[in-house]
Formats: C-alpha cells, sequence, structure tokens
C-alpha cells in the first residue's frame, strides 16, 4: 500500500494535534480513506495515490498556517482544507494580530492599539505612551512575535531600565540576573502567551529572544531585530539617545513608557517627552498616545488611573483653604 511521511519541522506536536488529539481527529475525519499515525512530529500516511497526493497538499498548508500563526484548531482545519490558506488568512479577521498558545487570539482591542498595528507597516521607529493596563506593551510583543513567525526579523530584543519602584535591587536575593528578573517578569508573562514554553526556552538558549536590562544595550548595533524598549519614562534623555542609536539595518524599534509613572529620584530626569518632542517629525518615526478608553485591565483601573491623574493635577486640599 502507498505510502507517505509528513513531517511536522519546528511545530510543537501537542500543540498540532489539539487536547486531546482533536485537531488530528478533524484531520482524519476529512480523509476517511486514508490510515493517519502520528508519532512524535511524523506523520505516517497511508493509502491510495491520489487521496496521498491530496492530502500532502493539504497538510503543507495547514504546516504552513501553523508555522505563521503558531495556532490551529479543528474550526481552521476545515477552512485550509476546504477553502486552502489565503481563505483561511482571510477568516481570522484583520484585527488579529496573533495566534498564542491554547487558541488565545491577541488582537487589536482598541482604537489606539489598532493604529499601533497600521502605523508599524510604515514606521521603523514608534513610540507608544499611556497609562497602564492600555495594553501599549502587550501590543508591541505580540507585533514582535508575528515579525519573528514572518521571519521579517531573525531575533526578538526586549529591555527595560532596571529602575527601583520603592525597593531596593541590592536586598534581593541572587546574582545579577536573579535581581533583575523580577523586573523583566512582565516581559516573560507576555511571550509565555503566545509562544509554546519548551519553543520559548529553546528561543532564549538560542538567543533568538533576549531579554535584558538597558544597560546591556550599549555598545550593541542590533541587525534583524524587532527590539521594544518598555518603562521608557525611567530612562534619561541621554540613556534613550543610546538606546536608539543602537538600531542597525532591518530593524524595528518601539519603545513604550507611562509618563505617569516615574520612579526616578527627579521626574525631570526623565528624557522620554523630549525624546518625543525632538523625534516627532522625522519620517519613518510614528508615536501613538494612549488614554483611559484603552485600559482594558479590570474596570476598576480606569477609575483608579483617573483618581490619581486628578491627585496629580489638583493642588491639596490644606493648599486650595489658604
Amino acid at each position: 500500500m502507498p505510502e507517505r511521511t509528513i513531517t511536522l519541522d519546528g511545530i510543537e506536536p501537542l500543540e498540532f494535534y489539539g487536547v486531546a488529539n482533536s485537531n488530528l481527529n478533524r484531520i482524519c475525519d476529512l480523509f476517511p480513506k486514508l490510515k493517519i499515525v502520528a508519532r512524535g512530529s511524523v506523520l505516517k500516511v497511508l493509502g491510495d495515490e491520489a487521496e496521498l497526493d491530496r492530502f500532502e497538499e493539504k497538510m503543507k498548508a495547514l504546516v504552513a498556517y501553523a508555522t505563521k500563526y503558531g495556532h490551529i484548531s479543528p474550526e481552521v482545519i476545515g477552512q485550509v482544507f476546504s477553502e486552502g490558506l489565503h481563505g483561511a488568512e482571510e477568516a481570522q479577521g484583520k484585527d488579529t494580530i496573533v495566534y498564542g498558545n491554547g487558541g488565545l487570539i491577541v488582537k487589536a482591542r482598541t482604537v489606539n492599539q489598532q493604529r499601533l498595528v497600521q502605523l508599524y507597516d510604515d514606521n521603523d521607529l514608534l513610540f507608544a505612551v499611556g497609562p497602564a493596563g492600555s495594553g501599549k506593551t502587550y501590543t508591541a510583543i505580540a507585533l514582535a512575535v508575528r515579525a519573528l513567525r514572518n521571519k521579517e526579523v531573525k531575533r526578538i530584543i526586549l529591555t527595560r531600565p532596571a529602575v527601583e519602584a520603592g525597593e531596593k535591587l541590592g536586598f534581593l536575593p541572587g546574582d545579577l540576573k536573579e535581581k533583575l528578573d523580577p523586573y523583566l517578569q512582565p516581559l516573560y508573562d507576555a511571550l509565555n502567551d503566545m509562544i509554546p514554553a519548551a519553543k520559548l526556552r529553546k528561543y532564549i538558549d538560542e538567543g533568538t529572544v533576549q531579554i535584558a536590562p538597558l544597560a546591556y544595550m550599549r555598545g550593541r548595533t542590533l541587525d534583524n531585530a524587532f527590539v521594544i524598549l518598555d518603562e521608557a519614562q525611567n530612562t534619561t534623555l541621554s540613556q534613550l539617545k543610546m538606546f536608539l542609536t543602537r538600531m542597525g539595518r532591518n530593524a524595528k524599534f518601539i519603545v513604550t513608557g507611562d509618563i505617569t509613572q516615574i520612579d526616578l529620584p527627579r521626574r525631570s530626569d526623565s528624557g522620554l517627552v523630549r525624546a518625543m518632542e525632538l523625534l516627532r517629525e522625522i519620517e519613518g518615526i510614528g508615536i501613538v498616545e494612549f488614554d483611559q478608553r484603552d485600559i482594558i485591565r479590570h474596570r476598576l483601573v480606569k477609575h483608579i488611573v483617573k483618581a490619581f491623574e486628578q491627585e496629580h493635577q489638583e493642588p491639596p486640599a490644606a493648599e486650595k483653604n489658604r
């Protein structure tokens, strides 16, 4: 009996086959005349020659989809096998940035998130500033993961300034990396939503994904990379200049920050606002200013942000009564 072997190169088999083999079962249902046996990342298929040719063609399209979006489902399998790869890609929706783990759909969910995605196509440097919970960093990381999957870049580099937010770094246990990891944890959290754990560990070990404090950027030239500087409100103007001048060939940079959460000893030391003023009119640089309407965390977060903004703007009650 004719036989074919199909290898799932670069795809996590458990993700591809689905929970309780739901995806694999859907594939088997669509080809009842074939005997399909899955062992790890290899599919062995037996049956009629013409049916094997059709199966192999559809599987190539499905593997291409899984490689690009990092996700498949029984619904996607039906679309790929009936309408082809193009039809399945159209069905995913224009606002979807990337598919994460377990079928998580990462979309641009607000006007300014959508604007950030749109500006990405025409600009190599983007500033995304706004309040906590507005999704600026998460959207930026989703764009980075999509660029890596599409082979637009060869690596993702995520960095933050190691500035203390009320706690003292020196009192934390461990070596330098262990001391800094808590500062970088929000970046790990976003990546863990979008890249399978085993693949993320491999990417980090190989240097395909790098997460490091801002000081480690000095002296580097970042070619073929998607680079995100998070918490940029805690950088000085000279630090921002150092970071931005790391940009190499075929690089995309996104700078995110919240100017209401400056942890530097003096608020005036923050260089983020001044940097945007200096660079705003340069072609190839885009700026998106998020606001309270973009906050997508718990409904109370919007009210908390608004209350603290009013406190910052208004003089204390004691001064009002003088």
